[in-house]
């Protein structure tokens, strides 16, 4: 994954969740502009680690949801694999042929 689609996944995740750059900026003690800064695709500007860890704790999501393949598909895959995990193995046969 490079710089810009983790700054899509951002914008993304902080659209998804009804925050302003403005407000994840100060969520996660940042500057005001922090956010909008970031978004705006200027190439010299990135989030550290701690950062990034920060505003994906901030979007009450988690790392695994942030890089999941396609981030929109995460929660149901999850409830999906969730369901498998508990299932008996002749519910897990009969997933297996429906799938």
């Amino acid at each position: 994954m490079d710089k810009k689609e983790v700054i899509f996944r951002i914008s993304r995740l902080r659209s998804d969740k009804g925050l302003s750059a403005r407000d994840l900026s100060l969520k996660i003690g940042k500057n005001p502009a922090y956010i909008s800064r970031l978004e705006s695709k200027n190439d010299s500007f990135e989030p550290s680690v701690s950062a990034l860890l920060e505003i994906i704790d901030a979007c009450d999501s988690s790392v695994s949801e942030f890089f999941y393949y396609e981030i929109s598909a995460y929660r149901k895959d999850k409830e999906i694999i969730d369901l498998l995990k508990t299932a008996s193995p002749d519910k897990k046969k009969c997933y297996y042929y429906i799938a």
